[in-house]
């Protein structure tokens, strides 16, 4: 009878480091978009779109800020039908971290082929912003970053 209860003793703690590696894989994929909006280019060629997302976990929450360029018109430039074959496809162009949910970004477009993007922290105290990935021309469109002065954040 005591080896019999040796034996479960192994098992409810197997079970038991199961349950917890479901339970923290489960809430690792939480994701949440927090903000985002949509600037369209002159010409009505493309839209950028910039999304703010907010991941949650045990250990790896992270928040990021990612602007995309989406083509609204093909069959007119070989390229660009190449490159974007499907006009509901997006092509990530540049990626922000941030310290809180949401950056303080505008995205205006100079030209039908040139997107200024100016970006900051939030007004939060202590809110930093990095920029993880750039792409600089994409598809025949320049992309300008610059940041914003700290006393156009407050």
């Amino acid at each position: 009878m005591l080896y019999a209860g040796n034996r479960c003793a192994p098992r409810r703690s197997i079970s038991l480091v199961v349950l917890g590696i479901c339970l923290v894989g489960a809430g690792c994929q939480d994701v949440a978009t927090t903000w985002s909006t949509e600037a369209t280019s002159p010409d009505g060629r493309w839209v950028a779109v910039a999304r703010s997302q907010q991941w949650g976990g045990p250990g790896t929450a992270y928040d990021a800020t990612t602007v995309y360029l989406r083509l609204t018109k093909s069959g007119q430039h070989p390229i660009v039908d190449f490159l974007f074959p499907d006009p509901f496809c997006q092509r990530q162009v540049l990626v922000f971290s941030q310290e809180y949910a949401t950056i303080n970004l505008t995205m205006k477009w100079v030209s039908p082929t040139h997107l200024d993007v100016a970006y900051g922290p939030s007004s939060r105290p202590g809110d930093q912003v990095s920029i993880v990935f750039q792409v600089v021309k994409c598809a025949g469109v320049d992309i300008s970053v610059r940041e914003l002065s700290s006393d156009t954040t407050r």
